[in-house]
Formats: structure tokens, sequence, C-alpha cells
């Protein structure tokens, strides 16, 4: 089971990753993992708020079900986005899991005083990466009951 509500559609997730070397991983891992959710992928954090918020070329971009957020981002980092979305009521309630190379135990911290849902570290070994990726799946997409219809 790969999907995000009781009426059986895929989820959407936002992948905020600016390494196109982790995107492609990512995508990798999904298509061998055969996971049919949708995944949107922009590259740094004004472009996450942009399709969070609908502005833009995202007027009509889908409210995802999970964010699956980087924290080292070029305009503005993973913290800012996280604030962003924790204070407004609407996205609030969206799954936040942080997926970033940072193991500092400060950047832990801080991620979950805003509110993130989960981190996971990003292992450096591409196989490591892809089973990490696939363990996402397996519990936040086939275990987790999300919130439906959140916008």
């Amino acid at each position: 089971m790969s999907d995000s509500s009781d009426a059986g559609r895929p989820a959407e997730i936002l992948l905020v990753e600016d390494n196109p070397g982790d995107v492609r991983l990512t995508e990798e891992a999904f298509k061998e993992g055969q996971i049919e959710n949708k995944l949107h992928v922009v590259t740094d954090g004004v472009e996450a708020l942009d399709f969070l918020f609908k502005r833009g070329e995202y007027a009509d971009a889908p409210c995802p079900d999970i964010v699956l957020l980087d924290l080292n981002l070029p305009r503005k980092n993973g913290d800012e986005v996280l604030e962003e979305i924790r204070s407004d009521a609407d996205l609030a309630k969206v799954p936040v899991i942080i997926l970033t190379s940072s193991g500092a135990e400060s950047d832990v911290a801080k991620s979950y005083e805003l509110h993130a849902n989960a981190y996971l570290t990003k292992p450096v070994n591409p196989v490591e990466f892809v089973e990490t990726i696939r363990s996402f799946n397996s519990f936040w997409l086939s275990i987790v009951r999300l919130p439906c219809d959140q916008r």
C-alpha cells in the first residue's frame, strides 16, 4: 500500500533538495521501489515556499501530503522553511521530514524544536540512501495515516 488516504489516491510528496545527485537517487528509489506517489521537486527554500503557498508558477500546485526537506538550501535554509510551514494554520499539519546530510546534534535539536515530524540523515552510500527512501515510504506512506484534504 502506498497511498495517503482512504480514497486511495497517490500521496503528493514535495522534495526540497538542491543536490541534483540526491534528487536523482530519490527518484530512482521511488522508481525501483515501485512507489506510485507523485514526487514534486523544488531546489531552494524560496521555491519551496512558493510551491506550498501556491504563488507564481506554483499557483496550481497540490498541497503535499508530506514534505521531505533538506536543511542546507540556497536562498532560505530548511529551518526557515520549516518555521514558515509551522506558522501557517493550513500547512501546520503537513508532516515535514528532514532529509539532510547533517548529523549535527544542534541541527537535530533545532529541527524538532521547530516541530519537524522526523529527522533522517542521508547516508553517503547510494545503496543505503535508496534503502532510507524505501524505509521512509514503508513507514510514512504505508503505515502512518496522513490527514486527508489538507487544503
